[in-house]
C-alpha cells in the first residue's frame, strides 16, 4: 500500500493518496487544495490513475479540491449518506475564504462498512459521526485515517451544524479505541506536536475521550 500524507491548503490540512503500486491505481482522500501537486505527489508514487476521490466528510476545508481533482481525473466523488446533502450546500463565504470552488455532487454514497477498492488495495469505511453525521474515517491493517474525527491529542469540533460531542465521544471509543492499540492514526490536519499518532497513544492521553 502507497500512502502519501500531503499538508495542503492554508488551514493545516492533510491530503492523502493511498494507492497499489503494482495497478498504479489508487484513491485521492479530502482534496483540500489545489488538484496539480497532489497529482504529481502520486505520480512520483507510482499511482497514475485515480479511481475515487474520498472526502471524509462534507466541510469545505476537506472538499476545496473536488472539482479540479475531478475535472483532472473523472474519479466519482465518494461520501457518507449522510453527508451528500452537505457537500451540496457549501456557504458561499466559506468557498471564496478556502478559494474553492462549489464540488461536483457525489455519485459513491459510502456506508459503514463499505469496502473502497483500487487495485489489490482496499481500505474500510468507519462511520463515525460526530463531527458532521456523516464523518467517516478509513480503516487497513496497521492505519486508520480519521478525517477530523480524531486529531494528535485532539478532536474535530462539534459546535458547527450536525455536531455532537457526545456522539463524537462514542464514535472514538466504540468504534476507534477498538481498533489495535499500535495502528497509525492519521488525522485530517496537523494540529499535533507530530503529524501522525497510534490508537493506544490517543486512548492513554487524549484529554478529550
Amino acid at each position: 500500500m502507497v500512502i502519501e500524507q500531503i499538508e495542503i491548503g492554508g488551514f493545516q490540512i492533510f491530503c492523502y493518496i493511498m494507492g497499489d503500486k503494482q495497478t498504479g491505481e489508487g484513491i485521492v482522500v479530502d482534496p483540500g487544495g489545489p488538484a496539480e501537486p497532489i497529482l504529481r505527489r502520486a505520480s512520483s508514487g507510482g499511482i497514475t490513475k485515480i479511481t475515487y476521490i474520498v472526502n471524509t466528510h462534507c466541510h469545505v476545508d476537506h472538499t476545496a479540491g473536488n472539482k479540479e481533482m475531478h475535472d483532472a481525473t473523472a474519479a466519482p466523488i465518494a461520501i457518507h449518506e449522510a453527508d451528500a446533502q452537505g457537500l451540496m450546500r457549501q456557504n458561499p463565504g466559506m468557498l471564496t475564504m478556502f478559494n474553492a470552488m462549489a464540488s461536483p455532487p457525489a455519485t459513491v454514497l459510502l456506508h459503514d462498512g463499505d469496502a473502497i477498492r483500487f487495485g489489490n488495495e482496499s481500505v474500510q469505511v468507519i462511520h463515525t459521526p460526530g463531527h458532521t453525521p456523516g464523518g467517516i474515517c478509513l480503516y487497513f491493517p496497521g492505519y486508520v485515517l480519521t478525517g477530523d474525527t480524531l486529531f494528535v491529542g485532539g478532536v474535530g469540533r462539534t459546535d458547527l451544524p450536525g455536531g455532537s460531542y457526545e456522539v463524537l465521544k462514542a464514535s472514538i471509543r466504540n468504534k476507534l479505541f477498538t481498533l489495535p492499540d499500535n495502528t497509525i492514526v492519521l488525522p485530517g490536519h496537523n494540529y499535533g506536536y507530530t503529524p501522525t499518532t497510534t490508537i493506544g497513544a490517543e486512548k492513554a492521553e487524549n484529554m478529550f475521550v
